[in-house]
């Protein structure tokens, strides 16, 4: 049987495939080898994972994709995914970058893209990364994710650039003063996220002057600082994306490679069933 991780900080999907295409899945939290060390990694799959599989005897392959498994890290995560989980035969550890090419691209090239909280790209040769424009976290670069949508959103918005009943809505809603505002940017922990959590409201008013537009600048900008370099000296390929903005933002998305001349293919919200439609294949 084939084991599949798509792991984030919070929380990870499993899918457990069989060779006749049958598929369980389960979820525990997340797995990230740069906030947790090697004993709270054992403990997750130890008490959380191996009670929700319940298998005894049968041999398995494991494929783990998750964020901050970069190069250094692989093999500290293989080593515990075998020592942890019974019967395993062979194991991989993997960037959630290579995940989500594999997902988006199969073995065809192509440019696999992550559009969520942040964002990444690779160009993809269909086999591995050949080329990867960094993302640089959402103070440097993180161009087309919810958390740069939500800084944009918010500048117009406390500049008086957007709609007035908006920015009233908008607090009135959730209880916020400007100085909250500030202090959950400035002061508190994980500003990102606390950014991109404005994307369900953003969405909520794209017929509002000038927020379509955001959205659609937001990804112009990351086609043209991290995509476009992966087509100098070559044929410009397909783009694939996975993520929440991607998979809500869709038409935007599509509309703002239309201007920036390249083509938008697939858009998946997780990575998770094209990662089964991979492996089955060597299963």
């Amino acid at each position: 049987m084939l084991l599949i991780a798509d792991s984030g900080s919070t929380k990870t999907d499993w899918c457990l495939v069989g060779k006749d295409g049958s598929v369980r899945s389960f979820s525990t939290q997340g797995i990230n080898p740069y906030h947790q060390n090697d004993e709270m990694i054992a403990h997750v799959l130890r008490q959380e994972l191996l009670p929700q599989m319940g298998l005894k005897e049968q041999s398995l392959r494991v494929c783990f994709y998750g964020s901050g498994v970069r190069t250094d890290k692989e093999e500290g995560i293989r080593k515990l995914l075998a020592t942890c989980i019974p019967h395993t035969e062979d194991v991989e550890a993997h960037g959630d970058l290579l995940g989500a090419a594999r997902a988006l691209c199969g073995r065809e090239v192509g440019v696999a893209c992550i559009l969520g909280t942040g964002s990444n790209s690779c160009l993809y040769d269909g086999q591995s990364i050949v080329a990867n424009t960094p993302a640089l976290g959402y103070v440097l670069g993180d161009e087309g994710s919810g958390a740069v949508l939500g800084i944009r959103f918010l500048n117009g918005l406390l500049k008086g650039q957007l709609s007035a009943q908006m920015k009233s809505e908008l607090l009135s809603r959730e209880g916020w003063s400007m100085d909250e505002i500030i202090d959950r940017v400035y002061r508190q922990p994980l500003a990102n996220r606390f950014l991109a959590s404005l994307a369900p409201f953003i969405h909520e008013h794209l017929e509002e002057d000038g927020v379509e537009a955001l959205v659609i600048n937001n990804f112009r900008d990351f086609i043209k600082r991290n995509i476009q370099p992966y087509f100098t000296g070559h044929e410009r390929c397909e783009i694939h994306a996975v993520g929440s903005m991607a998979f809500h933002y869709e038409s935007q998305l599509r509309a703002a490679a239309a201007l920036e001349g390249v083509r938008i293919g697939k858009i998946l919200k997780s990575p998770m069933q094209g990662l089964i439609d991979y492996h089955l294949q060597t299963i």
